[in-house]
Parts: C-alpha cells; sequence; structure tokens
C-alpha cells in the first residue's frame, strides 16, 4: 500500500500536504476512480511494464494512453487532493 502511495505522489504535480494513511488514500480512490483507473494505478506501484499491464486490463495502446491521461487528471484535481491529504 505505501508504494501506492508513492506512485500517487509521483503524478500530483502540486502536493501541498501528505497523503493520508495508504489504506485510507486507496478507500477514497475505490470511490472516485473507475476500476481500471484503480487497477492501473496499483499496476503502476507495482512497476509493472506497459505492455503487462495492457494485456491485464484488455487494453489498446491508444486506449492505454487514453486511460493513463484521464487518471493522471484526477489524481491532479484540487478535490480529490483534498479527499486523499491530510
Amino acid at each position: 500500500m505505501i508504494e501506492l502511495n508513492q506512485e500517487i505522489e509521483k503524478h500530483i504535480n502540486k502536493l501541498v500536504t501528505p497523503l493520508k494513511d495508504p489504506q485510507e488514500v486507496y478507500e477514497v480512490l475505490k470511490v472516485k476512480l473507475t476500476k481500471k483507473e484503480l487497477k492501473l494505478l496499483t499496476a503502476w506501484a507495482r512497476e509493472q511494464d506497459a505492455q503487462t499491464i495492457q494485456t491485464q486490463l484488455n487494453l489498446d495502446e491508444e486506449r492505454y494512453g487514453e486511460l493513463s491521461t484521464k487518471l493522471i487528471k484526477k489524481l491532479n484535481q484540487e478535490k480529490l487532493k483534498h479527499l486523499i491529504s491530510l
């Protein structure tokens, strides 16, 4: 779970306060992200390569790129940052 917080911190442009406990962050993300977005984020946290992730999530390269962009945009929304930060 700590890896998930580290992965989130990589993708957030400006994080003023530290993230909450990893379990609390995960619970918020379960509600705010789609299942595929959450699976993508956890796969990144486990440092899986893009090809493996695409296969696991049944995504072509274009859809993988779109999903990645959408996920990063969501992580950078002020409302979501507020929910996962202390």
